[in-house]
């Protein structure tokens, strides 16, 4: 009889959250979903300790550059706007267009730079830890 209830249980939860999305018309898109960086390398372990997330909002005008740099903890980000170039050390490159998500590489340095006519805009998630950097120049 439990299992006959439970079910009934979980049959109605599931009813009520499709129901609810029609209703709202709530639309879910993974925009990512992977265990490696956009290099294709395996991402790291998160870092020990308290954990901290950042999120930052990245404007970076038309024809800029960044200095080359490391991520020592896993992010990730979506372009909002513009356009944006990213090209690790050993010269693996990938360009984003608005729209775009990257899963960052980590411990490996890079640069970002904006070959486009506009400025470019990222949202970026970093999962780090209290008191430790996220990026590192």
């Amino acid at each position: 009889m439990k299992k006959i209830i439970f079910g009934i249980c979980i049959t109605f939860f599931l009813l009520i959250n499709v129901w609810a999305d029609d209703v709202n018309n709530v639309v879910v898109e993974t925009l990512a979903k992977t265990s490696s960086s956009w290099d294709g390398e395996a991402l790291t372990s998160y870092p020990k300790g308290k954990p901290e997330i950042t999120i930052l909002r990245i404007k970076i005008p038309a024809g800029a550059e960044l200095p080359m740099h490391e991520h020592p903890v896993i992010n990730a980000g979506v372009l909002l706007s513009g356009e944006l170039t990213v090209v690790a050390k050993d010269k693996k490159t990938l360009h984003l267009k608005a729209g775009d998500s990257i899963v960052e590489v980590v411990n490996k340095a890079h640069y970002g730079k904006n070959e486009g006519t506009k400025t470019a805009e990222i949202i970026v998630f970093y999962a780090g830890t209290v008191d430790k950097p996220i990026t590192v120049k």
